[in-house]
């Protein structure tokens, strides 16, 4: 397996009008960090990501003797709102967002606003009432996966991507192979949106039906992550089609070891989760702990592109 390290330093984007307050719950800035609660709430611990960084964070938390509950919505974005509110109304001494759009839980932050309780995002997206969030450049992962894609079909050809809108990160990836698609002269002939929960069976039976209509017409499948361009993997094995690489993002193990087999499933930029969770730790630590700010509303760390021997 061959890994392709992204070599651009940390990248850091300000965010203006933060505003945060000192916490009214539990500990106050420069207590230190006994006692300290953190909630943390998503809408896809189903996924594999998403379960992989909201871990490690969790196992980062209590290392540093802090209690982190973690509260999921399957995707179920009323609800997200609803734990929200459920949360600051528990006064944590901070609330996470494990990935997810700001943008649809105007109410839950408000209700965390309200309460004088800050929030941190791992892998969503800058926006009033998060105090900063932590992710990949996702920008960057999309153009790199489209890369590698390009390049295992020749230079030439048409592609299928799936895709997810409501997720900041994935959004800005398919932007970013987009760009990098129209650039290298590649038609894109279909897009289509994954379901979460269940993103292996429904980008399965996406692909299947695209193989079906108009397989002739495709030389390239570009995942926004691991699971739906396994999904892929899986149709065309079905279909007994060998010649129609596949790309995702996110470097899941079961993303490594299909490539490593050598079979359509041809690359992966691996986002660097431990780095981005202890991100998230050493910010709520320095408020929490220091009364200390975010000095940026976005960090934005590289990936590293794992293609096959």
């Amino acid at each position: 397996m061959k890994l392709n390290r992204t070599l651009a330093a940390l990248t850091v984007t300000a965010v203006a009008g933060l505003g945060l307050t000192a916490c009214a719950g539990g500990a106050e800035a420069g207590d230190g960090g006994d006692g300290v609660t953190v909630t943390v709430v998503t809408p896809y611990l189903a996924n594999a990501a998403t379960k992989e960084a909201i871990d490690l964070f969790t196992a980062e938390g209590e290392e540093r003797g802090w209690t982190v509950s973690v509260v999921d919505t399957a995707g179920d974005m009323n609800k997200l709102n609803s734990a929200f509110q459920d949360a600051a109304a528990q006064q944590p001494d901070a609330i996470v967002l494990g990935t997810g759009d700001p943008t649809q839980i105007s109410l839950g932050l408000k209700a965390a606003a309200d309460a004088d309780i800050p929030v941190f995002a791992i892998d969503a997206g800058a926006a009033d009432g998060i105090a900063a969030n932590v992710t990949s450049d996702n920008v960057d992962l999309g153009q790199q996966s489209a890369g590698a894609l390009i390049e295992a079909m020749g230079g030439t050809g048409s592609v299928v991507m799936l895709t997810h809108d409501p997720h900041p990160g994935v959004r800005a990836r398919a932007e970013g192979a987009r760009e990098a698609f129209e650039a290298a002269g590649i038609e894109i002939v279909e897009e289509k949106h994954v379901n979460v929960p269940g993103p292996v069976d429904d980008a399965r039976t996406s692909v299947q039906d695209v193989i079906s209509a108009r397989g002739g017409d495709v030389t390239g499948i570009w995942g926004g992550w691991d699971e739906p361009a396994l999904g892929a993997v899986q149709a065309l094995q079905a279909a007994g089609v060998s010649d129609i690489p596949v790309v995702g993002v996110d470097g899941q193990d079961f993303a490594l070891a299909e490539i490593d087999k050598g079979g359509p499933f041809v690359a992966t930029v691996k986002q660097d989760w431990a780095a981005i969770v202890l991100q998230v730790a050493d910010l709520i630590g320095d408020f929490v702990e220091e009364g200390a700010e975010p000095e940026q509303g976005q960090y934005e760390l590289p990936g590293t592109l794992v293609t096959q021997p």
